[in-house]
């Protein structure tokens, strides 16, 4: 797993600091009390020392660094994800003498964190335990993103009867993150009433970190994959065929970014009027192609039961309101009807399409442009129609294609302006390379692009 991977110079760092650490000689407990049911772990340096260490502290500390080659050997890197949690799970409880080993990780949309793997408590896998952020020692680990011991396991300390029904006494957790951010919590535990040392949550942080960056690397790339597979599901078939008319389309991921929620649409309705639609849902990632999904499905529903775009745009700002709240899409929704010599375009809060027509000038099509679906604002949109003769050609785009970091919106949109060719006898796939070849140059796409061009063939 490429990102999960450890390099040689900082499992070497890490394998010093904690040596380091080890060799202190004052003990340094972090918080808490003696006896208190909860508390922070003692430091690396606490008096809470094995036998052995005690009469062999040198032979000690080489048995611990051997301890934590274990949990840093590269060859796990390796391993799927299934197979380096449960071979991790099995050295960590070997190499602090623990009973139980649990991963738990966070599912950040409800709040709650979710067994994932575990060796002597696999039932919290199978039952699919949830433990509350903020709720019972893993719930407090996640929250407070430190290392904690109980020395009472029961229902005061903990929220899920498995781990006392097993009969735990004892129990450490730490939280694992991956560059600063919360993956999910770690926990060990012992059917006696051995503490847990400083030097045992050091082993027990060392391999929470290697799990999460298997578990980010993983979900990262699940989510590219699904998003990729998703977006790949929703994109148009081809093209209508509409008498008169032809058709390009692109749609362009973020170079960095990944997909995101920006689509294209073309349809005939049951009068066979052609309806035309691109829209953008606000972020990037699987959350904003499955919103994506959801309004696209939606628009083409209202589509079949009513031949206004601006009563389409309505109907899906309502049901987008309701059932996503805090969700925005610009759209722009237009209908042709035969025989496709007029376009009715309604706009919400989207950038206005290019309009070339024989013997004029290309413009930016001056539009009612009216509040971005899901905005909430209680103000009114409308529609315009259009002639669109023999010999037009409309462009229709979301923003990814013509917003820069360090140029203003104007100049880009004048530059997709003067790439619209009044000269009618250009195809629409022409038209589309001479747009893309202006706005989509050596400098990568900050955000993701979609793109339609409609061409009114001339006799």
């Amino acid at each position: 797993m490429d990102g999960a991977q450890t390099s040689p110079d900082f499992t070497l760092r890490k394998l010093r600091t904690v040596h380091a650490s080890m060799a202190r000689t004052a003990p340094r407990p972090v918080g808490g009390t003696t006896g208190s049911p909860a508390r922070s772990v003692f430091h690396s340096g606490s008096t809470a020392s094995s036998p052995k260490m005690l009469a062999d502290p040198e032979s000690s500390q080489d048995e611990r660094l051997r301890d934590l080659q274990h949990v840093t050997d590269a060859a796990l890197s390796r391993l799927g994800t299934d197979d380096l949690l449960s071979t991790l799970l099995e050295r960590v409880t070997r190499i602090v003498d623990a009973d139980t080993s649990t991963v738990l990780l966070l599912d950040t949309p409800n709040g709650v964190l979710v067994a994932r793997s575990s060796r002597g408590v696999e039932e919290e896998v199978r039952q699919g335990v949830r433990i509350p952020l903020g709720i019972g020692f893993a719930g407090r680990i996640a929250t407070e993103r430190r290392p904690v011991m109980i020395e009472r396991v029961d229902a005061t300390t903990v929220t899920n009867p498995i781990l006392w029904e097993r009969g735990i006494e004892v129990m450490l957790g730490v939280p694992m993150l991956a560059a600063g951010e919360l993956v999910g919590v770690l926990h060990v535990g012992r059917c006696r009433p051995e503490p847990f040392t400083g030097q045992d949550a050091e082993i027990l942080s060392v391999a929470a970190e290697r799990v999460a960056m298997a578990i980010q690397t993983e979900q990262r790339h699940q989510a590219q994959a699904a998003t990729a597979a998703l977006i790949d599901k929703l994109r148009p078939g081809p093209a209508p065929h509409c008498p008169g008319l032809e058709f390009a389309t692109r749609y362009l991921p973020a170079e960095h970014g990944g997909a995101g929620g920006d689509w294209y649409d073309l349809f005939l309705g049951d009068a066979d009027e052609l309806w035309i639609i691109v829209g953008d849902v606000a972020g990037h990632g699987l959350g904003a192609a499955i919103t994506m999904g959801r309004i696209q499905s939606t628009i083409r529903a209202y589509a079949s039961i009513d031949h206004d775009p601006l009563a389409v745009l309505e109907r899906a700002d309502h049901t987008l309101r309701r059932f996503d709240p805090g969700v925005m899409v610009t759209a722009i929704c237009a209908v042709m009807p035969p025989p496709y010599r007029q376009l009715r375009i309604a706009t919400a809060g989207h950038p206005p399409p290019v309009l070339a027509t024989p013997h004029q000038t290309p413009e930016l099509l001056s539009l009612p442009v009216g509040p971005p679906l899901g905005f909430g604002a209680n103000q009114p949109r409308s529609a315009r129609t259009i002639p669109f003769p023999k010999g037009s050609i409309a462009v229709l785009y979301t923003d990814g294609l013509v917003e820069r970091r360090h140029e203003a919106i104007d100049v880009s949109l004048e530059r997709l302006r003067e790439s619209v060719p009044p000269d009618s006898t250009d195809s629409a796939e022409r038209v589309c390379r001479d747009v893309l070849r202006r706005h989509v140059g050596p400098e990568p796409l900050q955000d993701d692009a979609a793109l339609l061009v409609v061409h009114a063939v001339p006799d």
